[in-house]
């Protein structure tokens, strides 16, 4: 289940604060609550990317880019991501959240998010978002012009652009390997 209450609350607590640039960090602090947990009561996986979203959409409302995307009717999706795992969240230990824009190319955004306790980084994930319209994808310098922002992107890091040229080496749709008419149903091709 989707944490609304707790997406709400983050949306309401940053709705005032001070604005920041496109590429500036917004931090913020949670908790590992019960039904962010795995069998191993700790911070699961999956629920890791829902809940970079407490810390993504503030960060955008924070830059204004949320309100530049309402007026003109665009959206945001997620287009890629990957994680690195490294150290355990348990539950009810707090958290700080670390989001910033790293930079865009001529079709995403990218970002960086990462958990932090005590010091040290549990997760880091490298995101690649979409900005989203009825014709498409809106080219994100498109973004930062109706916003009033500098058009060009800094460089990106040399980790992201190794994962941007890895990613659009990977086939897709990926090949499906052979699986039994038994195990098929109606959702795979024949």
């Amino acid at each position: 289940m989707y944490p609304m209450l707790r997406f709400a609350k983050e949306m309401l607590k940053f709705r005032r604060a001070p604005r920041i640039g496109v590429l500036e960090p917004h931090v913020s602090t949670h908790r590992c609550w019960p039904l962010d947990l795995d069998p191993w009561i700790e911070l699961n996986n999956g629920r890791t990317l829902t809940l970079y979203d407490l810390g993504r959409l503030p960060m955008a409302v924070r830059t204004g880019i949320i309100d530049t995307m309402r007026e003109n009717g665009w959206g945001i999706t997620v287009a890629g991501n990957s994680v690195r795992y490294r150290r355990r969240i348990k539950g009810f230990q707090r958290f700080t959240m670390v989001s910033r824009t790293l930079g865009w190319d001529a079709r995403f955004l990218y970002m960086e998010q990462s958990m932090w306790h005590r010091g040290e980084c549990c997760n880091h994930m490298l995101l690649r978002g979409a900005i989203t319209s009825a014709q498409g994808i809106v080219a994100p310098a498109r973004l930062m012009q109706a916003a009033g922002r500098e058009t060009e992107s800094p460089a990106l890091p040399d980790w992201v652009a190794a994962w941007i040229a890895a990613d659009a080496q990977r086939p897709w749709p990926p090949a499906l390997p052979e699986i039994a008419a038994a195990d098929r149903n109606g959702d795979l091709p024949a």
